[in-house]
């Protein structure tokens, strides 16, 4: 038998055959990759016509530093950029604020405003690169700091491509990064969905995240079930605002952890494209094929990373990359081995990109589409999987939906029993941790040369602001910030005015004073 699990699916059996997949027929059941359900895989041919696009996410201290890290991963063969913000620009703030004291650049980059995104984008072609910004309750100021640079480039918006996280629910059950509460959130998501949709047409224009449920303790089948419950309700607002579905959803793009189980990886991602089909197609009526399609990125697990050993640590990312692509990606970041000690070094971060990159040119798992599909432990796997995941709907439909069920607390305590459950088990030595509960040997965390942020970034980063209040126009801020309040005031689409803001050089901190001044700010409910 194999270790014990935290939820679904049940427990493994010594073996599978035919007897576990009754009246199961490949071809009636999986179809064809390109077709629907889509199990197998979005495109007909897979990764033999084009490779998944390995990003590696990055930023750390100042938009320099930053800037020379992206500018090294593409020279080592990257193929898209995705950018790590610090801790004040996602909630919001500026660097020289109060509340920034200690986190600015500590993990991820520092942005205030439009001359940091200048300088984090420096020389690298916004027209040829595709850009993902994980980002949420700010993720409409950064995007228009994005667009208003690529503006003064030159660059038409057309010829954007990338994503925004812009996920906001996720953050009230399992990360934390929100601003403000979940109705005026929701109102700021459908305006940046509505104008991309117009302006900036290959843009992703949300990126519907189940990497950081899992990460907090989510079980396999609760990282899907939250994730497309938050889908859903995404989905009901922008139509309920009069958006049609299948104008928004083909630019809908999901995000999800690699963990450890190999095998229990991929029937996952095979299960979620199957379950968006129908989500897609029968919920919501899509009669566009590329609104069914449910097209991923997948990050290996940092909560599966251990300080303890930390070289195992290549072994553990290269087992979930290789899950990642056997399950369909569209779209790979790979951990590097130092990041349970620190951000990771640029020695680090190389291995972990040639990780992927043997993965795609020698390993053969890129050479055939759903190379495991048919295989009776990974279609039981995937069948489990999906019965799972469409109890927890059934139950967050009956409970009155995503919102009710965040509200309640629901999510978030069946996300700390599975995690608890978790830990108990390592604790017990019932699930082994190589290097942390067992095969302990040799601690070799102090071979490592650790990346710190250093102590001036802070200053300096402060000192930027003043120089930039000083210089610019106060009156056009005034103005932007007055434009950008009657906007929100009147119902109109907030990024206009947003862009204009950031045009007239107002950061992030005063901009997003302008929306806690209309919207207020959101405060968890405590209940012990």
């Amino acid at each position: 038998m194999g270790q014990p699990k935290t939820g679904e699916p049940p427990a493994i059996k010594d073996y599978y055959a035919a007897e576990d997949l009754p009246g199961f027929d490949p071809a009636v059941a999986l179809g064809r990759p390109g077709e629907f359900p889509f199990t197998r895989g979005v495109h007909p041919s897979m990764y033999r016509s084009r490779l998944w696009t390995m990003r590696q996410y990055a930023g750390f201290g100042t938009a320099r530093e930053s800037n020379a890290r992206y500018r090294y991963l593409l020279a080592q063969g990257q193929t898209g950029l995705s950018v790590a913000f610090d801790l004040p620009t996602q909630l919001g703030l500026d660097s020289d604020d109060a509340l920034s004291a200690g986190e600015v650049g500590k993990v991820g980059v520092a942005v205030d405003s439009l001359e940091d995104m200048a300088v984090l984008f420096d020389r690298i072609p916004l027209d040829k690169v595709s850009v993902s910004m994980t980002i949420n309750a700010s993720a409409a100021v950064l995007l228009a700091m994005y667009l208003a640079l690529a503006e003064k480039r030159g660059v038409r918006w057309e010829e954007l491509s990338g994503t925004v996280q812009n996920d906001i629910l996720k953050e009230y059950v399992a990360r934390g990064t929100y601003i403000f509460p979940p109705q005026p959130s929701l109102r700021i998501i459908s305006d940046l969905v509505a104008f991309c949709q117009t302006h900036v047409p290959k843009w992703n224009t949300m990126s519907i995240s189940g990497y950081h449920i899992r990460e907090a303790g989510a079980t396999a089948v609760q990282e899907l079930a939250f994730t497309f419950a938050d889908a859903i309700a995404y989905a009901q607002t922008l139509t309920a605002a009069g958006l049609d579905f299948d104008a928004f959803a083909p630019r809908l793009s999901f995000f999800f952890a690699a963990h450890n189980d190999l095998f229990e990886e991929v029937a996952k991602f095979r299960a979620a494209r199957r379950i968006w089909a129908g989500i897609a197609r029968d919920r919501f009526g899509a009669r566009n094929p590329n609104s069914w399609k449910l097209r991923f990125h997948t990050q290996t697990s940092g909560a599966t990373l251990v300080a303890q050993q930390p070289e195992n640590n290549v072994v553990r990312v290269a087992i979930q990359a290789l899950a990642a692509v056997l399950g369909g990606t569209q779209s790979l970041h790979t951990n590097s081995r130092d990041e349970a000690l620190a951000l990771p070094t640029e020695e680090s971060v190389l291995i972990a990109l040639r990780t992927q990159q043997i993965i795609a040119h020698e390993s053969g798992a890129a050479w055939t589409a759903d190379p495991l599909g048919g295989s009776y432990y990974v279609e039981k796997l995937t069948n489990d999987i999906e019965t799972g995941v469409q109890a927890y709907l059934k139950k967050i439909e009956e409970m009155g939906g995503t919102l009710r069920a965040i509200e309640s607390g629901y999510i978030q305590r069946e996300i700390q029993e599975s995690a608890y459950a978790y830990q108990k088990q390592i604790e017990r030595k019932q699930r082994i941790i190589v290097g942390l509960n067992e095969f302990t040997g040799a601690d070799e965390r102090l071979k490592f040369k650790i990346h710190a942020a250093p102590k001036r970034l802070e200053k300096e980063q402060a000192e930027r602001l003043r120089r930039l209040r000083a210089k610019r126009p106060k009156g056009r801020v005034e103005a932007a910030l007055r434009d950008l309040r009657t906007a929100v005031d009147g119902g109109a689409n907030l990024l206009p005015p947003l862009v204009e803001a950031v045009k007239s050089l107002a950061t992030l901190g005063e901009i997003t004073r302008v929306f806690k001044d209309a919207f207020g700010e959101y405060r968890e409910r405590v209940s012990i």
